[in-house]
């Protein structure tokens, strides 16, 4: 599922984390684990924070939820027809890096129109087999903890600027984004933590 068109576990996972701004959690869709991206805005100060926190710990989110696997378990699709463990990994830098850019451009520029990116083939790409598992985590490390700092010094009004997505014409406010990638690692998070759990890793 697109990243882009995402707004129209097993619980080994340490780093426990919550979505204020999504919900029906119960939706059996292998494909959304936790449920839909549901955003319930605008929010309170406390559930940016939350939120905020959410993105925070993702990286250890992802890292637990992968310790142990070997090379043919990162190999398997975390569904039928789905990624597979290694793509979902090294999709999650991928998209959170032009979160960020957008973010950025919202903050400097009036109402920028972003541009999307075609996710199923940059995670089929061949770097994608050949990069070590580490590669991927030690950059959404660095990257989430400069996104963190990024999103800590927003004021009020600025969680109202927003950007453009050409594919629909429609303003993204940065809070509704906030919201959307707060529950994205989690998502991904998901993926794998329900695959281990069927698969009894």
């Amino acid at each position: 599922m697109s990243d882009d068109k995402k707004s129209s576990g097993a619980t080994s996972v340490d780093a426990k984390i919550t979505n204020p701004m999504s919900n029906d959690p119960t939706e059996k869709d292998p494909r959304y684990p936790i449920g839909k991206f549901r955003y319930q805005g605008p929010a309170t100060e406390e559930h940016r924070e939350q939120m905020i926190r959410n993105i925070e710990r993702t990286p250890e989110a992802v890292r637990s939820a992968i310790a142990g696997l070997s090379e043919h378990q990162l190999q398997t699709p975390y569904r039928e027809g789905g990624w597979t463990v290694r793509q979902v990994v090294h999709h999650l830098p991928d998209s959170h890096m032009n979160a960020y850019v957008r973010f950025k451009l919202a903050l400097t520029e009036e109402e920028p129109t972003i541009k999307p990116y075609l996710e199923d083939l940059w995670a089929k790409s061949a770097e994608n087999q050949s990069t070590p598992i580490e590669v991927s985590l030690a950059l959404l490390e660095s990257l989430h903890r400069r996104w963190v700092y990024l999103l800590r010094s927003l004021s009020t009004e600025d969680w109202n600027r927003s950007f453009r997505h050409p594919e629909t014409g429609r303003l993204v406010s940065l809070e509704r984004n906030l919201g959307l990638y707060s529950w994205h690692g989690q998502h991904h998070v998901a993926h794998i933590t329900e695959l281990r759990k069927r698969m009894g890793w």
